[in-house]
């Protein structure tokens, strides 16, 4: 599952992304299974938020939060 949350000073570790003015920080041990993925902002009719494309998933629930890599 991705976990998304608000950091307020990142780890010495954390390796740094940034798009459009947004920072984004990984932890090292979580890069093996994000590497390569496109994160959007999507809404959808009443639904809105992030959306993932991980080119690493090898299989997802229906619900999509859970996959394997």
């Amino acid at each position: 599952m991705y976990v998304i949350e608000p950091v307020d000073t990142p780890q010495l570790e954390d390796i740094k992304y940034e798009s459009n003015g947004v920072q984004i920080y990984v932890d090292p041990k979580s890069l093996v299974y994000v590497k390569g993925t496109q994160m959007d902002y999507v809404k959808k009719e009443l639904n809105e938020g992030f959306e993932f494309k991980n080119p690493n998933v090898k299989a997802a629930c229906g619900c999509g939060e859970s996959f394997t890599i």
